[in-house]
């Protein structure tokens, strides 16, 4: 691949062909990202230390934080961002390879119903990543878990655990939903910017 396809591929990474796109760019890799790494870190980051249970012992508290973890929101919600991006970087990929320059995606039917799969494809992952937030971490963080281990030992059974900085994560878990909602927003906000400017486009006189 040449150096000009890389360089029409980072642009139309950066730059997408809509107005909605470029703002949820913004907000995508800034705000949203910025707020993972830094207070997701701050929230989450030394949660399994801190975690303890009844009787207090390591192999107890790991157990059960296992069992109360399934995979760490940290680890959840990088995968998430990660697979969002790919519809859109495939699509600037196949862009970049065709020398379609941003100004001209709106123009060409194929490169606009191309376009408007891979935002289809983000509302679809967002939606999914939704349900499996909601499915994994619910929508509050209790400050008592009770863990069932009695796989472990069986004078365990179920043993009460203490979550740390609980109502800390029910913030959090909030503002993910929400910065998800707003993506699936932008996102179908996008399409019908698409729709409008192709059809505008479609009514222009020719020259």
């Amino acid at each position: 691949m040449s150096l000009n396809y890389i360089i029409n591929f980072y642009e139309g990474c950066l730059r997408p062909p809509t107005v909605i796109g470029q703002f949820h760019t913004l907000f995508f890799g800034s705000v949203r990202t910025f707020f993972l790494g830094v207070l997701g870190f701050a929230v989450y980051g030394n949660e399994a230390l801190h975690f303890s249970c009844d009787p207090d012992r390591r192999e107890l508290n790991l157990y059960c934080y296992n069992q109360f973890r399934p995979i760490t929101p940290q680890v959840f919600w990088a995968l998430q961002l990660v697979t969002v991006l790919v519809p859109g970087a495939v699509f600037h990929l196949y862009a970049a390879c065709k020398n379609i320059d941003q100004e001209q995606i709106l123009q060409r039917p194929i490169s606009t119903v191309f376009y408007i799969i891979s935002v289809l494809l983000r509302i679809i992952l967002e939606v999914l990543a939704f349900w499996l937030q909601r499915h994994l971490f619910g929508f509050l963080v209790e400050p008592i878990y009770m863990c069932e281990a009695s796989a472990l030992a069986k004078m365990f059974n179920f043993t009460k655990c203490m979550v740390p900085a609980h109502f800390e994560k029910t913030i959090f878990l909030s503002a993910m939903y929400t910065f998800t909602i707003i993506t699936i927003l932008l996102c179908i906000a996008e399409v019908f910017e698409i729709l409008f400017r192709r059809l505008v486009y479609l009514n222009q006189p020719l020259t």
